[in-house]
């Protein structure tokens, strides 16, 4: 898992992570050296010493090669690292400019990933808006339910701007069942369901 996580970040980027490790590989390396030159009679003096004279740890630019220069260049580079990821891995997440919340209407970039690419395999919702019927499109994460509940007074067009478009998608494999309390649906949609290639069959609790 970690080799198919590695190969999908770019060299580039790679390259310029690691920058900041070499140098800090590159100075404790000279550090180390530079310590195992100094005269003291303990740690603490040997240190005092080093430190006064750092610059000579670059007389040579390139790095020491000893064993122990080049294990201390990497146990403190690698000390860092885990420093860092340590500290990135708690810390805490800030929304700046949004402490009274991101509340906002929504666009059209919004719903264009729930959508299908074909129009007619969408459940219209509004003018602008629609939902893939698809139950397991290719992103996962864009999977809604299916289920649309329309509430509103008689007149105000639940069947005129909801049922009817949706009727008319006419997609190849829905099937549609409807209640129609008026009778008015069948005689204004059923020739043209007919002629999409729908068999249509009535449940009349009036006139059996």
């Amino acid at each position: 898992m970690i080799r198919e996580k590695m190969q999908n970040i770019p060299m580039k980027r790679v390259v310029i992570l690691s920058i900041p490790y070499l140098i800090i590989f590159y100075l404790a390396d000279k550090s180390f050296w530079l310590y195992r030159h100094c005269i003291g009679d303990s740690m603490i003096e040997k240190i005092g010493v080093m430190l006064m004279n750092f610059q000579l740890a670059f007389t040579n630019w390139l790095p020491s090669f000893h064993m122990q220069d080049l294990l201390g260049g990497l146990v403190t580079a690698l000390i860092f690292r885990l420093i860092l990821y340590y500290k990135a891995k708690n810390a805490k997440k800030f929304r700046h400019g949004e402490e009274y919340g991101s509340a906002r209407w929504g666009n059209r970039k919004d719903i264009e990933p729930f959508e299908d690419p074909v129009f007619e395999n969408n459940i219209i919702l509004t003018e602008t808006e629609r939902l893939t019927m698809n139950s397991r499109p290719k992103a996962p994460q864009y999977a809604r339910n299916k289920n649309v509940i329309v509430i509103g007074g008689s007149g105000s067009g639940k069947t005129r701007f909801y049922v009817k478009p949706n009727l008319m998608q006419m997609t190849d494999h829905v099937s549609y069942v409807v209640t129609d309390p008026k009778g008015t649906i069948i005689v204004e949609c059923g020739k043209m369901l007919v002629n999409g290639g729908y068999r249509i069959k009535v449940l009349n609790t009036i006139k059996f």
